[in-house]
């Protein structure tokens, strides 16, 4: 069977976790319990999802001349993702979060640097690896504008296009109409659509509930798509490994329940270990969870 390809267009960052018991709350000054530097960015974390289950993934994004861009491309390119699209960027610093988990949460502050450099321009060159790729995945962590052109450059060629709003935002009636797939969670959900009637997008959303699951459209009704209970050690990430396996799965030919499902599974893995990219798991390990779980 030939390998679904997939061009993800986002940020790719360093992140900076710090594990403790507790939050502090403000003014306050709490004892951490670990720290770890683990590679991040929306955009690397899709990029990574798929590729683990089995994609051709090409990356466009951009880092800085730093220590932690060299160390993020490097990463990338072990774990088989194409980074001829990483614009290398020498007037400012890669992009960083600082991502602090505490009682099985999360906060998250993000820096964006280098992935703020992207711009538009720069996709043109990369407009045949978009127009033969199966979908286009793209993650907000990038200017607008680059999104847009992303997605103006895939509908020219039919190419299919699954928007993951977060960062939140709202978004111009133009980009809703043109992308097939919105991903946002329930807060996202809200901010993108900003007070407009969900109906006119409502067939194109895949709404992320957490524990509960995700839930879509199916001939007017809405439909749940539960979620796998597993022992949750750090939630970071699991969403943009939702996007990866959904993305896989489509490119594979799955229907949507059956693709939700597919993700729902790969989500559910990657919340079981520290760190974004740590947990998401490979095409065999998927395979045998959802072999397990019937």
């Amino acid at each position: 069977m030939r390998k679904p390809k997939i061009t993800v267009i986002g940020s790719i960052n360093m992140d900076l976790v710090t594990i403790t018991k507790r939050m502090p709350v403000q003014g306050e000054t709490v004892l951490g319990e670990a720290f770890r530097l683990i590679p991040g960015g929306k955009g690397a974390n899709q990029a990574v999802a798929a590729a683990r289950l089995g994609a051709d993934v090409h990356m466009i994004g951009a880092v800085g001349a730093d220590m932690f861009g060299t160390e993020l491309l490097q990463h990338l390119q072990k774990e088989g993702i194409i980074v001829d699209g990483v614009k290398p960027v020498t007037d400012v610093e890669t992009g960083i979060a600082t991502i602090v988990i505490s009682e099985g949460d999360n906060r998250i502050i993000v820096v964006p640097g280098a992935n703020h450099a992207l711009c538009p321009d720069d996709l043109e060159r990369w407009e045949e690896k978009i127009a033969t790729s199966d979908v286009c995945l793209l993650p907000l962590e990038i200017p607008l504008p680059v999104v847009e052109q992303a997605v103006a450059i895939a509908k020219r060629h039919g190419v299919r296009v699954i928007l993951n709003p977060a960062p939140a935002q709202p978004l111009p009636d133009q980009l809703l109409d043109q992308v097939d797939i919105l991903t946002p969670n329930e807060h996202e959900r809200d901010v993108v659509l900003a007070g407009r009637p969900m109906e006119k997008w409502a067939h194109k959303l895949i709404v992320t509930e957490g524990k509960r699951g995700v839930s879509f459209q199916r001939n007017g009704e809405w439909t749940l798509i539960p979620s796998f209970h597993v022992p949750v050690v750090d939630t970071t990430g699991a969403g943009d490994t939702f996007n990866g396996a959904l993305a896989v799965a489509l490119s594979k030919g799955m229907v949507l329940e059956e693709a939700c499902r597919y993700a729902n599974a790969a989500a559910a893995l990657s919340v079981t270990k520290l760190g974004a990219q740590t947990g998401m798991p490979t095409e065999k390990e998927l395979e045998s969870f959802l072999a397990e779980k019937g």
